[in-house]
């Protein structure tokens, strides 16, 4: 169940993908030979609307096949309004962009779902108290609720640390004690800490943790497309921002994934709840979106960078330099596939 469940997940996300592509592709007038979902050996088509539409044997992705483009032939040249060629750079560049654009758009479509059927998280509720902290100091203790600060209403602990860190003065906490509303001023302090990259870093903290008490937040529907939004935009940043490590070497290269990893994941969310089933592919929609725009030439991003290097020297990259670049981008695609399978084998023989 778990294999289907990947399978149809996957497959869900790269259709959102390819079909940004085709939209685009379509409302720029450009016409769209083949619809693929999946590679190699078509299993099952079906020719509309001028399109053939297709399941492929290798469910690992998927692409639109438009008139005058064709990767493994840059000198390709199809005459015609209706010819990718044809178009101007920068509307080649919105049907390139509008494939990542619709998978950040299914994530915070995802999000929404999530808000509106019960979104979860940790309650505004201390777990400890670090001594001599500032908040040891101020006479908070484990199991106060922290109500407000400030002027803010606080539903969540995430917003006591978004307070906190963006604070440059003292701060005045209500609490409820036993049934009782008590006002504290703390002011927070800069101390070492580390990111979700353990990197160490300085950050103003007081000196709390959370309890590990779980809330569902009770949104509206204002609320939650704000969730949403904020939901994607952070996920976007956090695997940016991987990437950025991984690359500078803070993220060894054992932490890389594959496929085996990724169909392990969405196996336990679908057989957790409904709604770990979507977060779970929201994030991947939004790796899915980051990814794709890296300028790699065999990726979106590589041939947006293509079009922005014709529309800037007015001139497109010759033939020669084209091919190389994108079986280069092939040949950087195909080592991190390798690593990610090679990772993924390795944590299956150390947990057995």
């Amino acid at each position: 169940m778990g294999t289907i469940t990947f399978l149809l997940v996957l497959s869900f996300l790269v259709f959102f993908h390819e079909l940004g592509h085709f939209l685009a592709a379509r409302y720029f007038g450009v016409k769209v030979h083949v619809f693929s979902i999946g590679f190699g050996k078509q299993l099952f088509s079906k020719d509309w609307m001028g399109t053939t539409w297709q399941f492929a044997l290798i469910p690992l992705g998927g692409y639109v096949k438009m008139k005058g483009q064709d990767d493994s032939k840059p000198s390709l040249i199809e005459d015609g309004d209706d010819s990718y060629n044809t178009k101007k750079p920068w509307q080649r560049i919105v049907i390139l962009f509008a494939g990542p654009f619709a998978n950040f758009i299914l994530a915070a479509i995802l999000y929404f779902a999530i808000a509106m059927m019960g979104a979860t998280t940790y309650a505004p509720q201390i777990g400890n108290v670090q001594e001599n902290s500032p908040a040891f100091h101020a006479g908070l203790q484990k199991n106060d609720e922290i109500i407000k600060i400030n002027d803010t209403e606080i539903k969540s602990w995430d917003e006591i640390g978004k307070i906190i860190v963006s604070s440059d003065s003292s701060l005045k906490f209500f609490i409820k004690r036993d049934g009782k509303l008590i006002a504290k001023t703390i002011n927070p302090y800069v101390s070492d800490s580390q990111n979700m990259f353990n990197e160490k870093i300085k950050k103003r903290m007081i000196g709390i943790s959370p309890s590990g008490k779980i809330v569902n937040l009770d949104l509206s529907f204002g609320e939650s497309i704000v969730y949403a939004y904020e939901k994607t935009i952070f996920a976007s940043g956090m695997i940016f921002q991987g990437v950025q490590k991984l690359i500078q070497g803070v993220i060894p290269s054992s932490e890389v994934g594959g496929v085996i990893t990724i169909g392990k994941v969405i196996s336990d969310a679908s057989e957790s709840s409904i709604i770990a089933l979507f977060a779970i592919t929201a994030l991947i929609s939004v790796n899915l979106g980051v990814l794709n725009l890296l300028p790699i030439p065999a990726l979106d991003g590589g041939h947006i960078m293509f079009n922005l290097y014709e529309m800037i020297t007015r001139r497109k990259p010759s033939d020669q330099v084209f091919m190389f670049l994108t079986i280069m981008g092939w040949v950087i695609l195909g080592g991190l596939m390798l690593l990610g399978i090679y990772n993924d084998i390795n944590r299956i023989l150390l947990n057995n």
